[in-house]
């Protein structure tokens, strides 16, 4: 039985801009999902799915791959998006699913469904390894979006993304701020979603000087030598973001008074935010009814 896992992400710059070629900071998190496998040469061409989230049973799926049908499961709406994309790796790929051998494949998603850390950009990474196809093909002819999430679980490390197509730039980096350690990260209690907000972003029109200030911002959050100079170009960021979408940022919606930035980190509106360390930090964010605090250490690969 083979294994394989892949890092969830958090975009930390460039959110929505990334799509039309800004350069964004992406950070793996120790969380992932994991993906095992085993082949028997039983001649009847099925594959036995069995999703689990943090190591619970979730989904349970029988599928013949021959006639791209599903036989059994316990939930068909996701079942049929598991045999979508399986049906996009049979095509793409040279080696999985040409005979008539059967699979049983076992995922497990470590963080909770909601964390909105790449649930699908991790499975389709893992797919596209077991299969030996491009990940970014098979997440293009699957979901489609920026690719960075692809990128951070491939890469399995903090990178530098910008997608100018036809050509994707990733680039690995170290990125290990002095004080990372004041820095913390908060879930708003839901999974944002993701298509809704890149709807809204692509019914604005944009400017070549618009993704070239969140280039320069992205480059200069890389510089920042200190707390209080990320914490401007964090509030920066989010202040420009919000008069281009036109929405209020989730400091102005949830956190009005905090002392500190309060950065979104992805899809507005939910999964993820980064604030930074002060007095009474965990009791604020728990009055708000936030209670998922977490620190650089415990999320952060």
């Amino acid at each position: 039985m083979g294994k394989i896992f892949s890092p969830g992400k958090l975009l930390l710059t460039s959110e929505y801009v990334v799509l039309d070629g800004a350069l964004a900071l992406a950070l793996p998190t120790k969380l992932g999902q994991e993906f095992f496998v085993e082949e028997t040469l039983d001649h009847q061409s099925r594959i036995y799915w069995n999703a689990m989230h943090q190591g619970k049973p979730w989904l349970k799926a029988t599928i013949d791959y021959l006639n791209g049908e599903i036989v059994a499961t316990n939930i068909p709406e996701a079942a049929a998006f598991v045999l979508k994309v399986l049906m996009n790796v049979k095509a793409l790929s040279a080696m999985r699913m040409q005979k008539d051998s059967s699979y049983s494949i076992t995922t497990d998603l470590q963080f909770p469904a909601n964390f909105g850390l790449g649930s699908s950009s991790t499975l389709m990474n893992n797919l596209a390894q077991w299969s030996n196809i491009d990940a970014f093909e098979l997440n293009e002819t699957s979901l489609g979006g920026s690719g960075y999430d692809i990128a951070v679980a491939k890469e399995k490390s903090a990178i530098l993304y910008q997608n100018i197509l036809p050509k994707r730039i990733i680039e690995p980096i170290n990125f290990n701020p002095a004080f990372k350690d004041e820095l913390i990260f908060i879930h708003l209690n839901q999974k944002q979603d993701s298509r809704e907000g890149i709807n809204l972003y692509r019914s604005q029109e944009k400017s070549p000087q618009l993704i070239e200030e969140f280039s320069q911002l992205t480059r200069d959050v890389l510089q920042a030598q200190n707390l209080e100079d990320f914490s401007q170009l964090m509030n920066l960021h989010e202040k420009k973001l919000s008069i281009f979408l036109g929405i209020e940022t989730v400091s102005e919606k949830y956190f009005e008074n905090c002392p500190s930035f309060i950065k979104s980190l992805g899809a507005w509106g939910g999964d993820f935010v980064m604030s930074s360390k002060f007095s009474g930090f965990e009791e604020y964010f728990q009055g708000k009814g936030f209670a998922s605090v977490f620190s650089y250490k415990d999320l952060i690969a």
